[in-house]
């Protein structure tokens, strides 16, 4: 990460820098989350690193308080640029495309000649050069099937639809078999890899309890449907139950424990992670891709990888999450629990919130270690 005038960016700047914001005893109007990216200008990137400050909608500086006016510029020097990336929100299946009721700030976005729409273009290239791949029928990927490939319809009984991410398995010190345990005598036991919001209601539902592929608003019944059984997941914190700035929240991850024969690492139109990714080995710039459950096959590029940002999880509140990445907009309502890749089939993140504009991740190393499993064994 690099400074205003090309020099290195600590990460003492780059913590200093998101607690000025975040100490702040009243949060700026509009603001969503802040991270690090490349500053814009003339709706181009310069190259120059700064903070990122991302905002539902861009108001125009006379018409803010004093208070809300975001600086040109940290205490230490590093520009700031303000990004507009609509309303965020989790992104389990609405049956409208969208996970968000009201999307008044996205549409106000459209036809805007702003940095957001700049972000959006920068995918266009790559999906050009990959012709049609994807242009696929929307019901592809929300029928059943077993086994069931990555970046299928999957959901807990009790909510609509979201996305199957991976098939992975308990962490295995040493092993380096395929499938793990082969031949050590040692059992293992598989999971499907989706988000906390997906196969486990947002906290809600009970352990054990059943998870269907495909998800309910796909046809789904229980018993007849079911994949798997809800195994563990990792609790969010939610306002204003818990307030926003005593959030920990990393991921919105969960597991269900699944037969071996009933799902498959293969991941639709991609195939098998073939290894995953260090957070300090994903940078600003990157090329990804998603196979899920609505948009099927999509393509984009990282813009931060260290955001924090509030997302919206309807009836359950709204959490804040640290440390994750933010790509331009490659899902909609329904492709929670995503894989997210490089072109070469190296995990990176775990799909779960997105706008318009943007989509939210989960690094996948925050996933691994949280959840304790393993999803390929190799380290790229």
């Amino acid at each position: 990460m690099r400074g205003p005038t090309g020099g290195q960016l600590s990460d003492s700047s780059r913590q200093q820098a998101m607690s000025d914001f975040l100490r702040r005893e009243a949060p700026l109007a509009n603001v969503v989350g802040f991270g690090h990216g490349v500053k814009w200008a003339d709706g181009r990137p310069t190259g120059e690193q700064a903070v990122l400050v991302f905002v539902t909608q861009k108001v125009p500086e006379s018409m803010l308080p004093e208070r809300d006016v975001v600086p040109r510029q940290m205490d230490d020097g590093t520009p700031t640029d303000v990004i507009a990336v609509g309303h965020v929100a989790a992104q389990r299946s609405t049956g409208r495309g969208r996970s968000v009721p009201s999307a008044r700030g996205d549409e106000q976005q459209a036809g805007r000649p702003e940095v957001s729409e700049q972000l959006a273009q920068l995918s266009q290239p790559l999906l050009e050069e990959l012709g049609g791949l994807g242009a696929f029928e929307p019901q592809l990927l929300k029928r059943r099937m077993r086994p069931c490939p990555s970046g299928f319809s999957v959901g807990n009984v009790r909510v609509t639809a979201g996305t199957l991410g991976s098939v992975v398995y308990d962490f295995l010190p040493g092993a380096t078999v395929d499938p793990p345990g082969a031949g050590l005598g040692v059992p293992s036991k598989f999971y499907i890899l989706s988000n906390n919001h997906v196969l486990a209601d947002s906290n809600r539902a009970q352990l054990g309890s059943a998870i269907l592929q495909p998800g309910t608003f796909d046809g789904g019944q229980d018993p007849g449907d079911r994949i798997a059984t809800l195994e563990r997941f990792i609790t969010i914190q939610f306002a204003p139950q818990i307030p926003l700035e005593r959030h920990n929240n990393v991921v919105d991850a969960a597991l269900g424990s699944v037969d071996f024969q009933d799902a498959t690492r293969e991941t639709y139109f991609s195939g098998a992670p073939r290894a995953w990714r260090r957070k300090a080995n994903v940078a600003v710039g990157d090329l990804v891709k998603k196979t899920g459950r609505t948009t099927n096959i999509s393509f984009g590029r990282i813009i931060a990888v260290d955001a924090t940002i509030d997302v919206n999880y309807g009836t359950a509140g709204t959490a804040r999450f640290k440390d994750q990445i933010l790509t331009t907009n490659i899902s909609a309502g329904g492709d929670s629990g995503s894989l997210v890749t490089s072109q070469d089939n190296v995990a990176v993140g775990l799909l779960f919130a997105g706008s318009s504009v943007v989509t939210v991740s989960n690094h996948i190393e925050n996933v691994r270690a949280l959840l304790r499993v393993e999803i390929a064994e190799q380290l790229a």
